[in-house]
């Protein structure tokens, strides 16, 4: 099979495609969508700037909102929206961390609004030194804004992570890794980036105790 044909293979697996829409397709194992990801060293982080991926926090689908609010709306609980924002702005909600397991009140401040920040899975520096350098602007943008690609998380573990892979960082709540990893399995295939060969290892090592888990689709 030639690499051209993993490659599409992964994205079947995971029911997506890049400029298009889901597929019909059923999840397969981390595993199995990890062994379809190249193996490769970093590349030079020359030329990268968070500008390389778009606006941040961009509206890329239009719904009105900015992406930070989506993802606030879609992960915290008991919200109350800033009024007259179409419920946009998110001013307060509960967060279960699934990074931590802690539960985190969330109040929209200059200081506050930094205790819940959102995480890019496969963070975005990361991204760019395993393949993302060569993808459009359009595409950059995509993944920096792609809910595949984000949680929203306790701030100081975010902080924490920085642009660590597998091998670097992983959630300190250990019943939360193997669903981590296969989120960032999703992400690498759905937007054709490697896996140094270090971070495979420990990517293999978390679901050799997790051999059923799925990669999310969505």
């Amino acid at each position: 099979m030639s690499r051209w044909q993993i490659r599409i293979s992964a994205l079947l697996i995971l029911g997506v495609s890049l400029g298009q829409g889901p597929v019909e397709a059923l999840p397969n194992s981390a595993s199995e969508v990890l062994d379809t990801l190249v193996v490769k060293g970093r590349a030079p982080k020359t030329g990268y700037e968070r500008a390389q991926f778009g606006q941040t926090w961009a509206d890329v689908d239009r719904n009105g909102c900015d992406t930070r609010n989506d993802m606030l709306k879609r992960d915290l609980t008991a919200i109350v929206f800033k009024v007259k924002t179409r419920d946009c702005v998110v001013l307060s909600g509960n967060l279960i961390d699934r990074y931590s397991g802690e539960v985190i009140n969330f109040v929209r401040g200059n200081i506050t609004s930094m205790e819940v920040q959102i995480d890019h899975v496969v963070a975005l520096s990361n991204g760019w030194q395993t393949g993302a350098f060569q993808l459009s602007l359009a595409q950059r943008t995509a993944l920096a804004n792609d809910p595949l690609n984000l949680f929203a998380v306790k701030g100081r573990l975010n902080s924490q992570k920085r642009d660590g892979d597998a091998a670097t960082w992983l959630p300190p709540r250990k019943s939360f890794r193997c669903a981590y990893v296969a989120q960032q399995i999703a992400v690498k295939a759905k937007y054709g980036l490697w896996v140094t060969a270090p971070e495979k290892a420990a990517m293999v090592s978390i679901l050799s105790k997790c051999p059923d888990q799925k990669v999310p689709t969505n």
